[in-house]
């Protein structure tokens, strides 16, 4: 008996051998396996301790800044018919462009050897800062002192699309969160009853990008901008059904949020954390959105300041709504205008003509919105930043040899102008410089990825910081570059 005890405890012990090495290898493996694409998923393996995922947080160090307006001209108008003063240029109008300018070059239209092409618009100095700004504008040289001006900004895209990724998501690549989403990710939101990211668009028609541009990338989708109409309803689908009243509707998310929460408790995917702030958002929009997004109780020498017209979708509305979306707390707004393809084939937005018609669409509630703002005691602790994809080149577009019907300068990445107001930055400051004929950036160079640091400094955060596991690799907006611009800091 003895001995058949011990022969059945080794060969238990040989089973539990042999299932190890043929069965729970494959199971270690999947485990491993499992581990790995844990991080596939949406969810960090930092977890999250907020309940809400747009709760406030603290950044890095302390702010300059609460809130961004970032106003994006989708298209890419022509700093040297507005910013860059480039007398030189003028002198070479009409003679043929140096082959230098040319070998080695990419560009999106141009083809043979184009004439080059002086600046369109009449420069003048304006405030105790001597800002140059060109006769296009009217009202916003008032407020040179207020700006600070970069100059010799550079990016790496030079097709419209990819350029506008570049800018808002870091990547000319579909998939990155984007600038606004990593703000609402860092900071949460200060009114729990709006987004904490907001965008309006305009000029009828959506980014070259599309969607994406606001999109949430691999954050979790709570921080996706969320698109507001200054036309009809504010959001769409936020109205209830018919027949649905809001204590039912009340019921309802209450019976989503338990059973969500049930699913969180066990799986901890900071995705339901994330649906269950979205319904709950949601519920709260109905309310909240309607009122901030109603322009119409404006008193009216504020409709005079802004030359906005309730009802209407437009550029100037959306100045006013974003003025008001940062006064009630929301962290990023972002507008887009459409319609600023300065190309000279009839179809763009021609120098002569078109450009200056969109600069009358914007020239008074740009200049509104930062008067506004300084005269609430705002403009200090908002950022308001003027920018677009790329620039524009000093010669004249031509296609296959041809000179085009309008004047219009093609696609260019090597110097163009962005700017800065508020939000702890200089006033009245002009940084970087481009070359006498405004082609190369010959001083105090500026990427797009040092544009987005100093963007996340003046919020609280040091960009490298910022940060988010995905596919078992920290992305952040600036990817593995960007430096942040301390001349422009004040």
């Amino acid at each position: 008996m003895k001995l058949q005890n011990e022969l059945q405890l080794e060969s238990a012990l040989l089973e539990t051998r042999r299932h190890f090495l043929k069965q729970c290898t494959s199971g270690l493996g999947m485990m491993a396996l499992g581990t790995m694409f844990g991080s596939c998923g949406n969810g960090s393996t930092k977890k999250q301790l907020v309940t809400n995922p747009l709760d406030v947080k603290i950044p890095h160090f302390a702010a300059k800044a609460k809130s961004v307006i970032f106003l994006h001209m989708c298209g890419s108008p022509s700093q040297l018919e507005l910013w860059d003063y480039k007398p030189e240029l003028a002198k070479l109008d009409g003679k043929p462009c140096p082959p230098s300018f040319l070998e080695g070059k990419k560009f999106a239209f141009i083809r043979g050897v184009p004439d080059m092409l002086g600046s369109v618009g009449v420069f003048k100095q304006h405030g105790q800062s001597g800002a140059w700004m060109s006769d296009y504008f009217t009202y916003l040289p008032q407020m040179a002192d207020e700006i600070s001006f970069l100059k010799a900004m550079y990016t790496d895209q030079f097709n419209h699309a990819p350029a506008q990724l570049f800018m808002h998501t870091g990547s000319a690549r579909l998939g990155r969160p984007s600038m606004g989403s990593w703000v609402t990710y860092g900071l949460g939101s200060e009114n729990a009853n709006l987004p904490g990211f907001v965008v309006l668009t305009s000029g009828g028609k959506a980014p070259d990008a599309g969607k994406s541009v606001w999109g949430n990338g691999f954050l979790p989708s709570v921080y996706q901008g969320v698109q507001c109409r200054s036309e009809g309803d504010p959001v769409l689908f936020l109205s209830d059904p018919n027949g649905l009243d809001r204590d039912l509707r009340k019921k309802a998310i209450d019976a989503l949020t338990a059973v969500n929460q049930q699913q969180y408790e066990e799986f901890k995917d900071p995705e339901t954390l994330a649906r269950i702030a979205q319904y709950e958002m949601a519920f709260k929009m109905q309310v909240s959105v309607p009122e901030v997004m109603d322009i119409s109780k404006e008193p009216t020498y504020i409709h005079q300041l802004y030359g906005t017209q309730p009802g209407q979708s437009s550029f100037a509305n959306n100045c006013l709504l974003a003025r008001k979306l940062v006064e009630k707390g929301v962290r990023f707004v972002q507008l887009y205008d459409w319609g600023w393809d300065t190309h000279g084939d009839g179809k763009g937005t021609s120098l002569e003509f078109g450009l200056r018609d969109k600069i009358n669409q914007i020239d008074q509630s740009i200049t509104a919105l930062l008067l506004d703002l300084k005269q609430r005691g705002m403009l200090d602790e908002t950022l308001v930043v003027w920018g677009t994809e790329f620039g524009r080149t000093p010669m004249q577009e031509n296609r296959n040899g041809k000179k085009m019907p309008f004047k219009g300068r093609d696609h260019h990445t090597d110097a163009f102008t962005c700017w800065m107001a508020g939000g702890g930055v200089k006033r009245g400051f002009s940084m970087g410089e481009s070359d006498e004929l405004g082609y190369f950036g010959i001083k105090d160079r500026t990427h797009i990825h040092d544009l987005q640091a100093t963007i996340l400094h003046q919020l609280g955060f040091d960009h490298e910081q910022l940060i988010y596991e995905f596919q078992g690799r920290n992305f952040r907006l600036t990817d593995t570059a960007g430096k942040v611009i301390k001349n422009v800091i004040a």
